[in-house]
């Protein structure tokens, strides 16, 4: 979930060395959170708190010279913050992880596509919003789909939610992104429909959906996702 907001980021504007000083920052950031979160859920077990200190300090580190090179980043903390309290109050002993936590995860990575494109030196709001949105709309897409075979595998209402959110972004993307990225969605949109079927026709001959072979659509999905952002201006979209 962290290369994707990324490589969109770049795709959508350009590559500039500070992007990989973004992406080990981010990845420092989420050990910590990690850390941090595995030490709510063992009950504030000592053993942790090295790895906190440690990736926090990281992260203080890495994300120091970024705001210096580009000071508007601080914004961020306008969506990490209240999702990041989120996902710490979830991972307290006995509270059940839902949904919000997942879109929470969400929430946070989408920031890293402005923030790659901020240090491009990109400029125009509509490009750096298009971005942002359509990287997020894929992510909680992604989230959706997955959890329609896993978690929520016997839901054949979850299973239509996913598809029905998948349709109406593919619907957005075609009134206000060049084609490519409508075309996109409807391939999305049928991924959402079509895993909960195979899910159901391997159950019938006993074998299962291995999550590895989600992953795998999901990669690939993604991977499309950044081809498409690479080639397709988003600036050819703008009404």
């Amino acid at each position: 979930m962290l290369a994707l907001p990324i490589l969109v980021g770049i795709a959508t504007s350009r590559f500039v060395p500070g992007q990989l000083l973004l992406a080990v920052a981010a990845v420092a950031a989420y050990l910590a959170s990690a850390a941090l979160q595995a030490w709510l859920r063992a009950r504030r077990r000592p053993s942790y708190v090295p790895s906190i200190v440690v990736y926090g300090v990281a992260t203080a580190l890495l994300g120091a010279p970024l705001l210096v090179i580009e000071p508007r980043l601080v914004l961020a903390a306008i969506v990490v913050v209240p999702a990041g309290a989120l996902t710490l109050a979830v991972a307290r002993p006995g509270t059940p992880r839902e949904l919000a936590l997942s879109l929470a995860h969400v929430a946070q990575a989408s920031v890293l596509v402005p923030a790659a494109m901020l240090l491009a030196g990109e400029t125009s709001a509509w490009v750096l919003g298009a971005a942002t949105a359509i990287a997020a709309a894929e992510m909680a897409g992604s989230v959706l789909a997955v959890r329609s075979v896993i978690r929520e595998r016997d839901s054949v209402g979850f299973a239509a939610r996913s598809v029905g959110y998948h349709a109406a972004i593919t619907l957005a993307a075609g009134v206000f992104l060049p084609w490519a990225y409508a075309a996109l969605g409807a391939l999305l949109t049928a991924r959402a429909a079509a895993l909960p079927l195979a899910r159901r026709r391997l159950a019938s001959t006993g074998r299962g959906l291995r999550p590895v072979h989600v992953g795998l659509v999901e990669a690939v999905a993604s991977i499309v996702l950044v081809a498409v952002a690479l080639a397709v201006p988003l600036a050819a979209g703008h009404p």
